[in-house]
């Protein structure tokens, strides 16, 4: 992914939503326990499990990733297979049911109530292919954890994080020619905007950046290469973008942790972004350099 030097060049979004980050993203797995060392490795410590699903929540700093390992029981879900799959992520809203509602007015779909008896029900409409995004307005003094999940005993509820790291942002791969759909879903519903192809962070140098209303987080949208547009390819969220302000600092703590980064003559660590090898067949993560401190302030 791609750093803002020049935030101030951008005009200002509109925030119909009063959107407001990422409170969570969710893979998809069928062994939980594999991604959940993989997890560890990048500086997340398990501090819940849901009341009555396969579900567990890890967190370090500002972040919380969910392992779902829940057979899927609404159809067109992604269903937990060993290769892990970012199968959701929820954007932090003013209130989600307004949120809701408007996706819907503006031509989302939505997906059906899966909540069980005594558990909180998030909206949620349909994402790129099976993902799903949700809208939470429950984060600063009552969280969306403190229904459904038990706290494990003896763990710190509230983990620091490796370097600073905070997230940055999605990557998320589009089919040939798709990138216009995709911006136009995005804007419309969450108010996001594209940014100039001068404005780039990290060491990835493809794909359309697109900057949230609130200004701390980002999707990049990646079609095929030439050589592989009229190829069959799916649509999915490809990997995380983490933002850390030092980010060969990271790189080294990350690696006494048992991260290995990847080193080829296109794709090497810097003062701007690195990339870890591929883990359990498709897990990746991108660090990015980003002196912001707005997510971290948020807790």
């Amino acid at each position: 992914m791609t750093n803002p030097m020049d935030r101030e060049a951008v005009a200002e979004p509109l925030n119909p939503l009063g959107f407001d980050g990422i409170e969570f993203i969710e893979f998809a797995t069928s062994k939980p326990q594999a991604l959940g060392e993989v997890l560890e490795r990048m500086g997340f410590r398990p501090i819940a499990r849901h009341r009555s699903r396969e579900v567990e929540l890890y967190r370090q700093g500002s972040m919380n990733i969910i392992v779902n390992a829940q057979p899927a029981d609404v159809p067109r879900t992604v269903q937990p297979v060993e290769r892990p799959i970012l199968s959701a992520f929820a954007v932090r809203v003013r209130s989600a049911e307004s949120a809701f509602r408007r996706a819907l007015d503006l031509g989302a779909w939505d997906i059906p109530v899966r909540a069980l008896a005594m558990e909180l029900n998030i909206p949620a409409i349909h994402g790129v292919g099976e993902s799903l995004i949700y809208f939470v307005d429950r984060y600063e003094d009552f969280s969306i954890y403190d229904i459904d999940f038990r706290a494990i005993p003896n763990v710190d509820p509230n983990p620091p994080a490796v370097g600073g790291l905070h997230f940055f942002g999605l990557v998320q791969y589009v089919g040939a020619d798709r990138t216009a759909d995709w911006v136009e879903f995005y804007s419309q519903i969450f108010g996001f905007a594209p940014l100039p192809d001068t404005v780039r962070f990290g060491i990835m140098p493809k794909g359309l950046l697109l900057q949230s209303p609130c200004r701390n987080f980002y999707l990049q949208l990646i079609e095929p290469d030439d050589t592989a547009r009229y190829a069959p390819a799916d649509e999915h969220l490809q990997r995380i973008g983490f933002g850390t302000p030092d980010v060969l600092g990271t790189v080294a703590l990350l690696e006494k942790r048992g991260v290995e980064f990847l080193a080829s003559e296109k794709v090497r660590s810097s003062e701007r972004g690195a990339l870890t090898k591929p883990c359990l067949g498709s897990v990746m993560f991108e660090l990015v350099h980003d002196d912001s401190d707005a997510t971290l302030a948020r807790r």
